[in-house]
């Protein structure tokens, strides 16, 4: 499986950014699928997950109620919607695949500004 994030960019506190993650490879409904962040001098940080059929969903603490996490199936693509963005959500994001983590995108930086 190959992932390929993107959608990243510079945005103010508030507002919103949706992220993509394009698969290819290994059927995309056999496996789940999550997104982890990494800010400048920290541990790499779980932000959200989705089951193989989207039907469930887990989130962080720090996230939730402001981030929804999501894929299209038809399309091979999960997606990372991020409502009032915070100073601290600023990160790299990747995309993997599976929890424990079997392939991982290539980061988007996402940087808020205050």
């Amino acid at each position: 499986v190959q992932l390929q994030a993107s959608g990243g960019g510079l945005v103010q506190a508030g507002d919103s950014l949706r992220l993509s993650c394009a698969a290819s490879g290994r059927p995309f409904t056999s496996y789940a699928l999550a997104w982890f962040r990494q800010a400048p001098g920290k541990e790499r940080e779980f932000v959200a997950a989705i089951s193989s059929d989207g039907r469930s969903t887990q989130y962080s603490d720090s996230v939730k109620g402001r981030f929804t996490i999501s894929r299209d199936n038809a399309k091979n693509t999960l997606y990372l919607h991020m409502d009032d963005l915070k100073p601290e959500d600023t990160a790299v994001y990747h995309c993997a695949r599976d929890l424990p983590i079997k392939t991982l995108s290539q980061g988007t930086q996402v940087t808020v500004s205050s």
